[in-house]
This record gives structure tokens, sequence and C-alpha cells, in this order.
């Protein structure tokens, strides 16, 4: 019960600051409301105000829903430095350095040359790190307790990069966060999905409609919490195996396209195409150019691709 009372709690703390605070945000918008605003496919303003707000609400949540407050100090570590370090990204990103995936950030520093992808990639990293030392409790030898802070400190970054490699469609992230964080409910951290499922609803409406955009600071800090949720969470074996997959999905993204993946799956593309706006419609031939247009699909997208 004492559970199910912490993740009522939090998903109510994550929904209302997430919806005040992506409120208060369109009326503050610090460096004015254009330096928050991208243009989408359909050639429409879309904002990155969801991120901030959709971070914010994650932090407050996870404060609320830890069982002790060890977990509650790395868990909202965790999910803040994801948030911070992508919102970096999102805001100071120089167009004529930009690098895309971690192969191209890893690949910039090795050359000297400092991006805000690389910043991300090191910062995030660091932040996860101090939050597995924070949060991994020492219940062996000391390599034990060594192995388990990096696999936790790896998994919470991974994460984090990962939900951001989702962050492509309109409400993706915010889907994989809410069906993930369900089954992890019956974890010794399990509260922790009302952070996750609050801070979606009050984000949904906006991300779905396509108003509204994560951007990496919202999706980093999201799969920042998720990946805490399981680094805390769960018994060594399904760490490891934990570890396996989401480094395997994020070497994979650099040759392999989740869309296609995605939509190339009935059921995977159902969930992923649930409550968005219909793609726009291909543009008809005119009369006096009958083949002067090819029906050629769209991205269905709001989001730029991660960087």
């Amino acid at each position: 019960m004492g559970t199910f009372l912490r993740a009522l709690g939090a998903g109510v703390v994550s929904a209302v600051v997430t919806g005040g605070a992506r409120s208060v945000l369109d009326t503050v918008s610090p460096g004015g409301p254009d330096r928050w605003t991208r243009t989408n496919h359909r050639g429409e303003p879309i904002s990155l105000l969801e991120g901030p707000a959709v971070a914010a609400g994650l932090v407050a949540g996870a404060l609320v829903a830890g069982p002790d407050a060890r977990t509650r100090t790395a868990t909202a570590l965790a999910t803040a430095g994801g948030g911070a370090f992508g919102l970096v990204d999102d805001l100071a990103e120089d167009p004529s350095t930009r690098t895309k995936g971690i192969k191209g950030h890893v690949g910039a520093l090795l050359k000297g040359q400092v991006t805000t992808g690389g910043l991300k990639v090191l910062g995030i990293g660091t932040t996860s790190l101090a939050a597995a030392f924070v949060g991994t409790r020492r219940t062996g030898s000391t390599f034990g307790y060594l192995t388990d802070v990096a696999v936790n400190g790896s998994i919470v970054a991974l994460s984090a990069n990962l939900f951001n490699l989702l962050d492509l469609r309109p409400g993706r992230a915010l889907k994989a966060g809410a069906a993930l964080a369900l089954p992890l409910v019956v974890t010794p951290v399990g509260a922790t999905s009302g952070a996750v499922l609050g801070a979606a609803v009050a984000a949904a409406p906006g991300d779905l409609s396509e108003r509204d955009m994560l951007g990496d600071g919202g999706a980093n800090a999201l799969g920042a919490l998720v990946g805490t949720q399981v680094a805390f969470g769960t018994p060594r074996a399904v760490r490891l195996l934990a570890l396996a997959g989401v480094l395997g999905l994020n070497v994979a993204s650099e040759k392999v396209s989740f869309s296609k993946v995605i939509d190339g799956n009935p059921l995977l593309r159902r969930f992923d195409q649930w409550g968005r706006r219909p793609a726009a419609p291909a543009a008809r031939p005119t009369p006096s150019a009958p083949s002067a247009v090819s029906s050629v699909d769209e991205p269905s997208s709001g989001q730029d691709a991660p960087a």
C-alpha cells in the first residue's frame, strides 16, 4: 500500500509540476519564444518548452516516489543531469559543428573538438555515474560494488540516449516511457513509475498534437529516470541483460532506422500512431502538369533527428 500511495503522489506531483511549468514557460520563455521554436515537416512552429517542463516534473515526482533518501537523491540527480545537459545541446548547439550519435560525439571529442553534443555525452555520463555511486548499495566485495556502480551508471546513461533516439515521432518517447514504467511498478522503486506516468499524461496532448516536443532535454531526462528504475530496482542478472539490451540498441541505431523498423511492424506501428495527427495528405497533381508530382510519404514527426 505504501508503494501505491507513493506512486499516486508522485504521479500527481509530476503531472502538476509538468503542466504548471509548461504554462509558466509559455508566459516567461528564457531568451524569448523564438529561441525555443523550431519548424516541423508541416511548416508549422513547434516548441521545445515541453522538455524542461517534463524534466522538472520528473525530478519533482522522483523526490516524492523514492523509498528512501538515498534512492530519491540518486534518481533526481540522474534525471536532472539528463535534462540539463540535454537542454544545453538543444539551445546552444552550433550547426557548423553538429555531430550525430554517440559515435559522432565521441569522435569529435577524440579530435579535440568540444561540441554541445560531446558536452552532453560527458555530462550525462558523469551525472549517471555519480547517481550510481549514490544509489547503489554495497552488498558484497568492493569489486562487486564497483562493478554494480559501473553497470548501473551505464544503464542510466545509455537509457537517456536511447530515449533521445526514440524522440523522432510525436508521442513516441512518452509512450515508450509509460510502457516501460508500468511493469517496473512491481520493483522496489516502483513508485517512480508514477512520476513517469504523471509527466506523460500532462505532456501528451501538446506532444501528440505537434505543438510541443521533448527535445534532448525532455527525452534525456525521461530515459535517465526509466534507467534508474532498472538500475536501482532489479537484480544483477536483470541489470546485465538490460545493459546488453540498451547498449545493443544504441549501437544498432548507428546503422538501423528505428522508425523503419516500427513502421514495418503492424503492432508497433499502430501503437506508435495512436493519438497522433494524421499524416499530411500527398499533394494532388495539377491538370497542367500531371507528372510533376509524385506521391511521397513524408515523415510524420515534428521532431528533429537527435544530435
